[in-house]
């Protein structure tokens, strides 16, 4: 068995593939440009990657190729349609990340709701030491006890977040396409209008592009604190940046973005360095133990489809 390895250093370079490397011939790629897809992927059986963008154009000339496994939960980079078409199996990894995503999702939203960084800034800067009063409460910042807290999109990492939602204090509405018995779900557009956090988990799909678009973003409390941790597309970006602009809403995170790593030209470089924004590098799902539980499941994943199996199978 031959396994190539696309796209390696986005698992983290302190990241052992030595269960990989047991199973078969491994090639490892710290990274693949898309010229270079169809050749690494030319004579392998199954091909391991998270970001690398496979499609008719490369898949074409993967001769070999019965099993594509995708380091994530989501798999929009891969063109579903031809691979059934072709009979090449996919697999992809669910729950892995639901713990670090949601801690990251948390991370982002107190930062934001409590002004870390411009505190912390005041101390770094030594004006705190330069200071005749003990402490400093300005900018004002509000307990999260007794706000609402939406959730878009109520999946593994959705419902964790939502724990962590109510250990704090916070009422919990959802949306989810759908409803769930024991929570508070509601559309799309109640939920923009009454949260004063909206933290977004939803997988990217026809439905869900752009979900949090213009419109949406008039529906706010101008003091909502929006975060998002599942794709870029799932929100309008340039729409954010403006919102951020002309101060329609509180505040923003993000971790996710349409193109990674966002370029210079991007709608958010110009938002990137405001006291109210929290920009991540595509880092919530990729704590130390969730990285390997991906491979880990990603290794049973590929034993148990040479054994007949269907285990992590989407198609």
């Amino acid at each position: 068995m031959k396994i190539t390895v696309l796209d390696a250093a986005t698992l983290g370079e302190d990241l052992s593939l030595e269960p990989l490397k047991v199973l078969g011939e491994c090639e490892v790629y710290q990274s693949t440009n898309p010229e270079h897809v169809a050749e690494r992927i030319g004579t392998c059986d199954v091909a391991v990657l998270n970001k690398v963008k496979l499609n008719e154009s490369n898949l074409k000339y993967a001769k070999n190729l019965k099993l594509i496994c995708v380091a994530a939960t989501g798999y929009d980079n891969i063109d579903i349609d031809y691979c059934k078409e072709k009979g090449i199996a996919v697999c992809n990894v669910v729950g892995y990340s639901s713990h670090s995503c949601a801690q990251l999702t948390a991370s982002m939203v107190l930062s934001l709701a409590t002004h870390l960084t411009e505190y912390n800034g005041f101390v770094k800067s030594g004006e705190y030491s330069k200071s005749d009063t003990a402490n400093k409460l300005s900018p004002v910042y509000h307990e999260l006890f007794g706000k609402t807290w939406g959730i878009v999109g109520f999946g593994n990492i959705g419902r964790e977040v939502g724990m962590v939602a109510k250990a704090l204090g916070c009422e919990l509405i959802v949306n989810k396409r759908t409803p769930i018995a024991g929570y508070k779900c509601v559309d799309i557009d109640t939920l923009c209008r009454y949260a004063n956090i909206i933290t977004i988990h939803t997988p990217l799909t026809d439905e869900t592009y752009e979900l949090i678009n213009k419109k949406r973003l008039s529906l706010m409390k101008r003091d909502a604190i929006l975060v998002n941790v599942a794709r870029g597309a799932v929100v309008d970006e340039k729409a954010i940046a403006t919102a951020i602009k002309e101060e329609k809403i509180g505040a923003f995170g993000c971790d996710v973005y349409s193109k990674e790593p966002f370029p210079a030209t991007h709608p958010f470089y110009e938002i990137k360095d405001r006291e109210n924004v929290l920009l991540t590098p595509h880092m919530a799902w990729g704590a130390y133990e969730s990285r390997v539980r991906c491979l880990d499941e990603i290794v049973m994943n590929i034993k148990d489809f040479f054994s007949g199996g269907n285990k992590g199978r989407v198609v």
